[in-house]
């Protein structure tokens, strides 16, 4: 949705293109649109003295109007704009209410936060905070804004697109169709024009992720933990409205981490996840370091790490080989990688 200067400033050809239905609140209105290149702002500015009689608002009071005109004709439509492209977590205090220290950490779309501390150190309940659009109303005190303002209440209670959606380790299904089946009728929900194409690209992003490829005909209870996570993964990506996804501790759910990272991001998404894997923390771009329930500090991946998160893969490809081999019978041969430690 438009900001106040944002719709003063932006030719009317561009809103119109967006909210088609805008045209109506200028006949109404009585403004006369002779050049849809031009901006609210060129249009009063070249309003005549005798148009003006006729125009009963102020440009200020246009643009006002004209934000609530799309709003009410987005709720009358069942259309919601999703558009995210920020989310900004404003502190509270820690769990002996100790006020956190920092002032405030916005998080853009594209962006990859990973959050890290003990077990029962408060992880969840920031992913919580976030999901919930905290407003002071939460244990911690945080208060959650999203494009720099106070979230809207239809983020909390809106039983259709939803801002936040939450991947953890523990998918599991209940509906007895294939997953063709099921991705349509997700497809079908979210009213997808091109539908087979986009079933079939989630598919085929899933079996990118997966340990184990499986068919379009293949039944969703009958998925593995790492194929059902995979296929989450990918349906959030690419069919969800969601701009936040939350990851709640997936390193040991058998899917490509990163290839997983990568789609998520691709896709222009807000990522913040839990995590106890030091390749995961370090893949994000900052990391969000929690104590005692509190944000006890940010800091940004720095190229040290980022070097070391070369190395850390490496291990981690080595390992997942040696997996592999013990699952298919393979005898194990010691590799290079632990040269380094031989006596």
């Amino acid at each position: 949705m438009y900001s106040k200067i944002e719709i003063k400033n932006t030719s009317i050809e561009e809103i119109i293109k967006k909210y088609p239905y805008i045209e109506n609140f200028f006949k109404e209105q009585e403004i006369p649109i002779e050049n849809k290149s031009q901006t609210l702002n060129e249009i009063f500015k070249n309003i005549s003295s005798i148009e003006r009689e006729d125009i009963v608002y102020s440009e200020d009071e246009t643009a006002e109007k004209l934000i609530q005109y799309i709003k009410n004709m987005q709720e009358f439509l069942g259309v919601e704009d999703n558009t995210v492209k920020n989310l900004s977590i404003l502190p509270g205090k820690d769990k002996e209410g100790y006020a956190e220290k920092y002032e405030k950490l916005t998080i853009k779309n594209g962006e990859i936060i990973s959050i890290v501390g003990p077990t029962g150190s408060g992880k969840s309940r920031l992913l919580a905070d976030i999901e919930w659009t905290a407003s002071g109303d939460t244990p911690t005190g945080r208060h959650i804004l999203i494009n720099g303002e106070k979230a809207d209440k239809k983020w909390r209670f809106s039983g259709g697109k939803k801002l936040v959606a939450q991947l953890s380790q523990n998918m599991n299904f209940v509906m007895d169709l294939s997953v063709e089946e099921f991705l349509h009728l997700h497809a079908e929900s979210r009213l997808i024009e091109n539908e087979d194409q986009v079933v079939e690209r989630i598919i085929e992003e899933a079996n990118r992720l997966a340990g184990e490829k499986f068919s379009p005909g293949a039944q969703i209870t009958g998925l593995s933990g790492g194929q059902s996570r995979a296929l989450m993964i990918a349906d959030t990506a690419i069919l969800s409205s969601s701009p936040i996804i939350l990851i709640d501790e997936i390193e040991n759910a058998g899917i490509n981490r990163e290839k997983a990272l990568k789609l998520l991001v691709g896709e222009e998404k807000i990522v913040l996840m839990a995590t106890h894997d030091p390749i995961l923390a370090l893949m994000g771009d900052r990391r969000i370091i929690i104590n005692n329930g509190g944000i006890a500090d940010i800091i940004k991946t720095s190229e040290k790490e980022k070097s070391m998160l070369k190395e850390l893969k490496e291990i981690d490809s080595y390992l997942n080989e040696l997996r592999e081999d013990l699952r298919y019978g393979r005898e194990l041969k010691r590799n290079n990688i632990f040269s380094l430690y031989d006596a």
